[in-house]
């Protein structure tokens, strides 16, 4: 079977065009977003949008509106022409790669540096955007879902995510878009977005996929010393145990999470949160009587 390149879109009236044009022929369109740097939990939501679509755009784009000044923009991994070569090798191939440059308002705004010194001191926290003056001033906010979890020591991340999501739909204006459920509060903060502002959009959540030895697969693994990745395991092997005593009637959710931090702890990482709460809703819940799920986010290596 022939290698099929796909066709690398950068500018945003141009992706519009081409969805536009495949629309109108009658080809449903599947989304992927991606911040790039693949692996293969990545090709795992392209064959999952393959299921659901004629037509696979995946976007590469490294969102600077989720990340405030402190921390990893700058180094978060990137290969674009390693990714492309990756997704040639998908069965059924990437129609489009969508990947532009900025998605946010490249105007200047000028900010009083002791008005920026006040902000700092009252501990206002700004993204990247902000803090280069790039203007931009429009967000989604999926206000109570993105309180809890990643949100409480991150309280920037998910409007950033929402909002770039948002722009990705109105851009790529697809039938069907695709995101992993280890990112799982993400994953319900987009279904709530969809629905509460009328996106015309399916959005699916897909399976975490994990490497042989259990650890979830993410581009930040690259970082990991094979020490540190080693530890890691813990998060996993511990996650485990925690099910099987939950199966075995241990429904308490104090002493699940226990049995998970210390694990964490004892292995060297650092817990950020670890928390059982409600599938929909996201609310920690103390004895487990209804669908729950355990997010776990630990460091480990530099914290």
């Amino acid at each position: 079977m022939a290698i099929r390149e796909p066709e690398i879109i950068t500018g945003k009236e141009e992706m519009r065009k081409w969805s536009r044009t495949m629309r109108a022929e009658g080809k449903t369109i599947g989304l992927v977003p991606t911040m790039g740097y693949l692996h293969q939990g990545h090709i795992s939501l392209i064959k999952e949008a393959r299921n659901h679509a004629d037509l696979i755009v995946v976007s590469i784009y490294v969102n600077p509106g989720q990340f405030s000044p402190n921390e990893d923009l700058s180094t978060y991994p990137s290969d674009f022409s390693g990714d492309i070569h990756k997704l040639m090798s998908v069965p059924g191939g990437v129609d489009v790669v969508f990947h532009p440059h900025n998605l946010y308002d490249y105007g200047k705004i000028e900010v009083e540096v002791e008005d920026e010194r006040e902000r700092r001191e009252k501990g206002q926290v700004v993204s990247c955007l902000e803090e280069r003056r790039l203007g931009h001033e429009t967000w989604v906010r999926v206000e109570n879902l993105e309180k809890g979890l990643c949100g409480k020591s991150r309280p920037i991340f998910f409007r950033g995510v929402a909002t770039v999501v948002a722009k990705l739909f109105n851009i790529v204006e697809p039938d069907v878009a695709v995101f992993g459920k280890k990112d799982y509060q993400q994953w319900r903060i987009i279904r709530r977005m969809v629905r509460d502002l009328d996106f015309g959009v399916k959005v699916i959540g897909a399976d975490l996929v994990r490497e042989d030895d259990g650890l979830a697969m993410s581009s930040r693994n690259v970082h990991l010393s094979p020490e540190e990745r080693n530890k890691a395991l813990a998060v996993y092997r511990s996650l485990s145990q925690a099910k099987s005593a939950a199966g075995n009637g241990q429904l308490n959710c104090r002493v699940l999470i226990d049995m998970v931090v210390q694990a964490i702890n004892e292995a060297g990482g650092k817990t950020d949160y670890a928390e059982i709460v409600d599938q929909e809703n996201l609310e920690a819940v103390e004895e487990i009587n209804s669908p729950v799920v355990f997010c776990v986010a630990a460091w480990f290596g530099k914290f």
